[in-house]
């Protein structure tokens, strides 16, 4: 089982390029960063943590930006979304972000993708909150066709336009992982039908390990072979017995949460992690 982190990555959280080379030194497989463009200011969507929204979600500086600085400081590191919110983003110029920071990075971004709660805030970017998971995937189609065809063309109800070329192409082929976020079984049913990966949040998406049996299933549904899709347990905890049952089970990575602290408070979590880690193996 491979170990990662993730972090809201805001102006008082410690700087990218600096935790990233400090996850890499201690072990970590993968950084991982949140996304929201904003908060609308007059918001109707209960917060799915319960309770009032953390500060965090109104300071997140953009992703892509982000793992940029991350991929310029770490050798080994991977970098990925967690998640980005495509249904808010121009699947062309998404496409291009992604390319680009594969080849930035020499091949080591994983596309964690989800289509995200705020009503409000996909709202102000002209997306329908009850169409939302289509639009996902025929954005997702759609930037998998400008990845892989030279030309590309991509022709849905949402998501249409006819041959163009768009260059660099990513350096991992066909593309890099696509790790779909959301809770079992729907997520689980949409990582089966186009991931590469499936992200369930801990708290939101039941036991862990329930969830292998979740995903099997959505996957004979469309007949794919489970194993090609990994699960990321988000949100992991941080017990040593609950990890070794995850990866006696066989989940493919545990992901860690970290407040958006600076390097006095983050160290000494990222210290004990790494010990945990490795003692689970």
């Amino acid at each position: 089982m491979e170990y990662g982190v993730f972090i809201f990555p805001t102006v008082d959280a410690m700087p990218p390029g600096e935790l990233a080379r400090t996850v890499e030194e201690r072990g970590f497989e993968s950084l991982w960063v949140a996304e929201h463009t904003h908060i609308p200011a007059s918001r109707h969507s209960p917060y799915p943590g319960g309770g009032d929204l953390p500060d965090m979600y109104y300071e997140a500086m953009d992703p892509f930006v982000v793992l940029t600085a991350a991929a310029a400081t770490t050798t080994k590191l991977k970098i990925a979304t967690g998640i980005c919110l495509v249904i808010q983003r121009d699947p062309i110029v998404t496409a291009k972000q992604v390319a680009s920071l594969d080849q930035v990075s020499n091949g080591r971004f994983l596309f964690g993708v989800g289509a995200g709660w705020n009503a409000e805030e996909m709202a102000n970017h002209g997306t329908s909150f009850q169409g939302r998971f289509k639009l996902m995937r025929e954005r997702i189609e759609a930037m998998k066709a400008i990845w892989a065809e030279e030309p590309a063309e991509y022709h849905g109800d949402l998501v249409d336009f006819d041959p163009i070329h768009a260059r660099p192409k990513p350096v991992q082929t066909p593309h890099p992982p696509i790790h779909v976020g959301g809770a079992p079984p729907h997520g689980a049913m949409r990582a089966a039908r186009y991931g590469d990966g499936w992200i369930p949040i801990g708290g939101r998406g039941g036991d862990p390990v329930d969830n292998i049996g979740v995903l099997a299933q959505e996957c004979a549904k469309v007949g794919r072979n489970p194993s090609e899709i990994e699960i990321s347990s988000y949100s992991s905890p941080t017990d040593h017995n609950a990890l070794a049952r995850m990866r006696d089970a066989g989940i493919h990575r545990a992901v860690f949460g970290l407040p958006p602290a600076g390097a006095d408070a983050l160290l000494p979590i990222l210290d004990d992690l790494a010990v945990l880690a490795a003692a689970v193996g």
